[in-house]
């Protein structure tokens, strides 16, 4: 894998390519020769099928013939007439058999016509019978003449004195008056079982299948020469299944001896057309659609190999060129420029290059001019880690200058703003305790109040319990903030904020509220809004947008640590004051607790580098 991955990009491109044409290619003559199997066997069978149905019709209008010509003799008045009586007349006998001899001649495929009489009188027959071998189905059913109204028989021999032996199919039906349907007689109309053979064999199905025709207990009636008559079909295919529909085909037979056994019943009469295919004779034609096939897959594929080749080398070779140019120059020097000598992909590329080299080579330049400007920078940076150290000391001073002059207003103010930066910088935490940021918001009412004094009264109502509770820090101080300069300032005379917390279970609700000037309904679905995101700040309204602008970054904390629930709920009424509150969630914030921990550790560990270096950590600077 990676001797291919390291191959030039010419020979994966030709590798993909080839490989994404030729499966389909492989596939579609695979699906081609898949398709052409399944026609070629059901072409067999279909073509299998009509050919029992022609043979199934030839049969059943010769059935319906033989049936057609019974009925016609059984109710002749010359028939009736001579059979009813016990008296021989020779007369009767010669019309009878004139008329037997008429109706058959024109029918090939009738061998003879016999009228039997229930009396001792001489049997009449188209064609005189010496010898036969015919066996009446009552001697194994009696009653059978009661039940049906005819009976075919299976092959047997008859021998005449004008045709001699042949083996015929006789269908026999007993002679009954017409007047008063008493039994007279019997009638037996035999057909030659050759003409049937033949027939079959013209009928020829493909690849050498042969066709059979069976009785009712799947005995032989005709077929092929090599079939017995009356032979059971067992015989010749042990563990055939039978046949349980009018027509259709089954397999029989596994590997070389596989065959298709096709089958349709004869209309009106218990026999049964069988045609037997051998799977070979189609499956030969598939194997010539399988050679066909494979050559065209094989041309297909060299024609795609060789243009795919030829359009990859067309492609790849301006990129070689570009390579091989690249190669040769030095990287000591300045990035050469290289010629375009076409405007496709590849020119577009090398022009992308000029271009980029000479960005380089000024930003080359700009990298070394500012090179000796990086020392100043570290010491920049180094100043700006001493600077916060420095605020503090300063202020300190001017606290201890303030007392020693004795002006206590500017020493507390002082005091209070220096309390108010260390907390506000807090080592970059993000967490600090309740009672923490209590203190802060009572540093800034502190200055505050110094400088609005007699403006305001402020009440803080925090449970004990919630002092040293964990929370984000810098929440509470832009809300007294806000509620200071757009409600208490506003009004006229003093008002009040206050600010209170309730716990429920780990979860602390903050409420921070005031008696100022508040606003009306519209004024705040539009504060909502911005806070929201929804809307952007007032173009003409300085002091609201900076407001809206506090309470929105409160808001987005709220909800990146504390979740969807967690944003500001603003009430307020024109003339009646604002309420804002807000819930706070621990168990959401647990991550980013434990987060604020990592930071904690890692800035105790720079401080212990820097007390090694002897650089002071904002730690040492408090």
């Amino acid at each position: 894998m990676e001797n291919w991955l390291g191959r030039s990009l010419k020979h994966k491109l030709s590798l993909l390519i080839i490989l994404s044409v030729l499966v389909p290619v492989l596939s579609l003559g695979l699906f081609s020769y898949t398709i052409a199997e399944r026609l070629t066997e059901e072409k067999a069978k279909s073509s299998g099928l009509n050919t029992l149905g022609l043979l199934g019709a030839y049969l059943e209008n010769m059935v319906s013939d033989v049936e057609t010509l019974s009925l016609y003799l059984i109710g002749h008045d010359e028939v009736q007439s001579y059979m009813r009586t016990e008296e021989r007349n020779a007369l009767k006998q010669t019309r009878i058999a004139n008329l037997l001899m008429t109706l058959s001649i024109s029918k090939p495929y009738i061998a003879n016509v016999i009228v039997e009489s229930s009396f001792d009188k001489p049997t009449i027959a188209y064609k005189s019978v010496t010898a036969s071998s015919w066996s009446d189905i009552t001697l194994l059913y009696p009653n059978y003449y009661t039940e049906f109204p005819k009976w075919w028989s299976p092959v047997h021999m008859q021998e005449t004195s004008s045709e001699g032996i042949r083996d015929v199919i006789t269908m026999s039906r007993p002679i009954r008056s017409t007047k008063k349907y008493d039994y007279l007689g019997m009638l037996k109309i035999s057909l030659l079982q050759s003409v049937i053979s033949d027939h079959l064999k013209q009928g020829g199905l493909e690849g050498g299948g042969i066709v059979l025709l069976l009785d009712g207990g799947n005995r032989v009636l005709a077929g092929p020469d090599e079939y017995e008559k009356n032979a059971s079909l067992e015989t010749y295919f042990p563990g055939m299944k039978s046949f349980r529909a009018n027509s259709g085909w089954f397999e029989y037979g596994t590997g070389p001896d596989e065959k298709t056994v096709l089958y349709y019943d004869v209309p009106n009469v218990e026999w049964k057309l069988v045609g037997i295919i051998p799977a070979r004779a189609y499956k030969s034609q598939n194997h010539y659609f399988l050679t066909l096939t494979a050559v065209a897959v094989s041309v297909a594929a060299l024609f795609v190999i060789a243009l795919v080749l030829f359009l990859i080398q067309k492609v790849t070779k301006p990129l070689s060129q570009l390579t091989k140019f690249l190669k040769k120059s030095s990287p000591d020097e300045p990035l050469p420029t290289l010629p375009v000598t076409s405007i496709d992909e590849v020119g577009q590329l090398v022009i992308s290059y000029n271009r980029m080299s000479s960005r380089i080579e000024k930003l080359t330049d700009e990298v070394k001019q500012n090179e000796s400007l990086k020392k100043e920078a570290d010491m920049m940076a180094l100043q700006a880690q001493i600077n916060p150290h420095f605020l503090y000391n300063t202020l300190s001073s001017v606290h201890w200058m303030a007392l020693m002059k004795g002006e206590g207003k500017i020493a507390e103010m002082v005091g209070s703003l220096s309390d108010f930066l260390r907390f506000s910088l807090n080592n970059g935490q993000e967490y600090c305790t309740v009672n923490q940021e209590i203190l802060h918001i009572d540093n800034y009412v502190s200055i505050q109040s110094i400088r609005y004094p007699d403006k305001f009264r402020y009440e803080a109502d925090i449970p004990s319990a919630l002092l040293e509770r964990k929370m984000l820090k810098l929440l509470l101080q832009p809300l007294i903030e806000n509620a200071m300069i757009h409600g208490i300032l506003k009004r006229e005379g003093a008002g009040r904020i206050a600010v209170r917390a309730e716990a429920d279970g780990d979860n602390i609700t903050f409420v921070v509220e005031d008696d100022g000037v508040g606003m009306s309904a519209e004024r705040l679905e539009e504060l909502r809004g911005r806070i929201a995101g929804r809307l952007d700040a007032d173009e003409n309204g300085g002091m609201q947008a900076r407001g809206s602008y506090g309470l929105r970054n409160v808001h987005n904390r709220l909800l990146l640590h504390y979740g969807p629930e967690a944003g500001l709920r603003i009430e307020s009424a024109a003339g009646e004051g604002t309420r804002v509150t807000f819930t706070i969630v621990p168990s959401f914030a647990k991550s980013e607790q434990e987060r604020e921990q990592e930071r904690e550790q890692d800035q105790a560990r720079e401080r212990e580098e820097q007390q090694e270096t002897g650089i002071p950590g904002e730690g040492d600077r408090k």
